[in-house]
């Protein structure tokens, strides 16, 4: 059974001002400049994302008034830089001046002693319908203002208000786009380890707005984001008719992806939204076929278990796992089906592949072969520079964040022969390697699925 939605908005509902400089996202880019002598010695905050790795931005966010509203909104717009791993916020108690001047200035001589490079000052007002939060970013050691925006939005969207206001302050100190603005749909799983209960689940990238979707009368699975409706699809055995649904997140409104005479599953959007590559059973094997409208095309036949493919971002190839040449591989194919190439050549079996939006680098689950240790890599397309990010008993399930700087994956403990200490967990870790950080879930949580920004 599919639950009600609550009420969401998105991007575009949120009404934007200039302060000062260009309105969010009207913007050009900001120009990277090396910091001299490390994140300290008289540059600049404005850095590339290699620098903030190795050494977070210094940034003080003040308070932004208000009353509760604005001290709720500043801390997570705290929580959402601080988790990134790429910057560090200064401890409140080091302000010398907890905003700007009168005239509107800061008076950089008092942030400097902090250790402060980059600075966020604003207010936040609340008539009690609307909420409005004029904000701006200074750059301390230079004394510049880098970004003066006002956002007005229904006082009940406040929260992503703070991570759009995040997501600003991101990509003008670090030339990339955000992905505080974002959800994560997952398979939520509660009981003992041999009877779970799995129901879809969706909340903010922050772990906040928890709710379900489904209610568990029937086991769901693979949850995937259209990524240009507020839509997902997923696999479902609903009337122990294991096949492909699309769920509307708005309505709750449910249609099946065609009705085939065997199972369907592995679903995922192409990025303009308007097709689904999926698997379909076939004898002993599967087969990836392509779903729009009331169009379906076969990708493969090779005989072989053909499965969990994805769409390259320009829609123009697909990677999928197969076991045609043995053990499961990652093959790429044209977007049309055809001859395939294997691109992943390590020892023991490889699965789950997924393209990052900057189209650079396929995530994966790898499994050795002969441990039962499993682990999260990235590789380029043409199966080169190999990297494992994260490993353990069971990691599995890779999703890149809109930027495709961040990947969120699932992590299980086995517990014991009777199931006890077993749980399942969701984790994220930046592409390179670094800052791995939990995502907390009210239950054990499977297959996380990144939404695009704003959505």
């Amino acid at each position: 059974m599919i639950l009600l939605p609550t009420a969401k908005f998105r991007r575009r509902d949120v009404i934007l001002n200039a302060l000062g400089t260009a309105a969010l996202f009207a913007a050009p880019a900001p120009v990277l400049a090396q910091a001299t002598g490390g994140q300290g010695g008289g540059g600049s905050a404005v850095i590339d994302v290699t620098n903030a790795r190795n050494a977070p931005i210094p940034i003080a966010v003040t308070d932004l008034g208000g009353g509760p509203l604005g001290a709720n909104i500043t801390a997570i717009v705290t929580n959402d830089l601080a988790r990134s791993g790429l910057f560090r916020p200064i401890d409140r108690a080091a302000f010398i001046q907890s905003g700007p001047s009168d005239a509107g200035m800061p008076n950089f001589q008092n942030w400097k002693p902090t250790g402060a490079q980059a600075l966020v000052t604003g207010q936040a007002f609340d008539d009690g319908s609307q909420v409005r939060v004029e904000f701006r970013l200074w750059d301390v050691l230079p004394g510049n203002q880098i970004q003066g925006t006002a956002f007005t939005a229904p006082k009940a969207n406040w929260r992503r208000v703070a991570h759009i206001m995040a997501d600003a302050i991101y990509f003008r100190l670090l030339g990339e786009k955000g992905y505080f603005d974002t959800r994560i749909v997952y398979v939520s799983g509660q009981g003992p380890k041999e009877r779970r209960i799995r129901r879809l689940a969706i909340m903010d990238q922050d772990s906040a707005n928890q709710r379900f979707l489904t209610d568990g009368a029937w086991l769901s699975l693979t949850p995937r984001f259209n990524p240009k409706r507020d839509e997902i699809v997923y696999m479902s055995y609903a009337n122990n008719q294991p096949r492909v649904y699309a769920l509307n997140l708005a309505s709750g409104a449910q249609s099946s992806l065609g009705h085939f005479d065997s199972m369907t599953f592995s679903p995922r959007y192409s990025p303009d939204g308007g097709t689904v590559v999926m698997a379909t059973s076939d004898g002993g094997g599967s087969d990836i076929i392509a779903v729009s409208g009331g169009s379906v095309r076969r990708l493969t036949n090779s005989g072989a278990i053909d499965v969990s493919p994805c769409y390259s971002p320009d829609s123009s190839r697909i990677v999928f796992a197969s076991d045609r040449g043995g053990d499961q591989q990652i093959y790429i194919m044209g977007a049309g089906g055809g001859s395939a190439q294997r691109i992943s050549y390590g020892s023991g079996r490889y699965g789950t592949p997924v393209w990052s939006p900057r189209g650079d680098l396929i995530a994966f689950t790898h499994y050795a072969g002969d441990t039962s240790n499993f682990s999260i890599g990235v590789m380029r397309p043409d199966g080169s520079g190999e990297r494992i990010l994260a490993d353990g008993w069971l990691v599995e399930g890779p999703t890149f964040a809109p930027n495709g700087r961040v990947i969120m994956f699932w992590r299980e403990t086995p517990g014991d022969s009777r199931g006890s200490g077993f749980s399942a967990r969701l984790y994220s870790i930046d592409v390179t390697g670094f800052n791995e950080q939990p995502e907390p879930t009210p239950t054990d949580a499977t297959d996380p699925a990144w939404s695009p920004l704003g959505t």
